[in-house]
């Protein structure tokens, strides 16, 4: 169903995959968008058992492309160190595809939202809760579930861990 990495030697181990997703804050949602086109949106996010959680406003495209077509992708880029004398990039990132859905009860909403304030504003939780309650009704959550996730590193990363 999914492509293998080509280049499996850079294949990221899922420990390594999940801890880009729970230290990173932002990566980029890719939709189905209009007339065929991608459409591409940097959002924060947050990871917990196997799924990201999103918030966006109620109307737009980001919402009338998953309501086109729930498949999506979202890369998370951790490191993106160029390296002029040598023509290349040292990087990680992830790639995850999966479905999307808007979360549509109060209680599912609730966990996402509180996800976010957990990963954002550690700490912070009992003013987070009335963030949430204050921005209510201007907010939705959704919820990834992740279908197939990658990560990725440069061979020279790579290699440098094998030494």
């Amino acid at each position: 169903m999914f492509r293998e990495m080509r280049r499996k030697k850079q294949l990221l181990p899922e420990a390594e995959t999940i801890e880009i997703l729970q230290s990173c804050t932002s990566g980029v949602l890719a939709v189905t968008g209009d007339n065929g086109y991608p459409y591409t949106v940097p959002l924060s996010f947050a990871y917990q058992d196997g799924k990201l959680f999103f918030h966006f406003a109620k109307a737009g495209h980001k919402l009338d492309g998953i309501a086109r077509n729930d498949k999506v992708s979202f890369c998370v880029i951790k490191t993106d160190d160029v390296v002029p004398q040598t023509f290349t990039t040292h990087f990680r990132s992830v790639i995850v595809f999966g479905r999307v859905r808007i979360l549509t009860t109060d209680s599912e909403k609730r966990y996402a939202l509180e996800r976010l304030v957990e990963k954002y504003s550690p700490g912070y939780m009992a003013e987070g809760r009335l963030e949430i309650e204050r921005e209510w009704n201007q907010v939705c959550a959704a919820e990834l579930i992740i279908e197939h996730m990658t990560g990725k590193a440069a061979i020279e990363i790579v290699a440098q861990k094998e030494n």
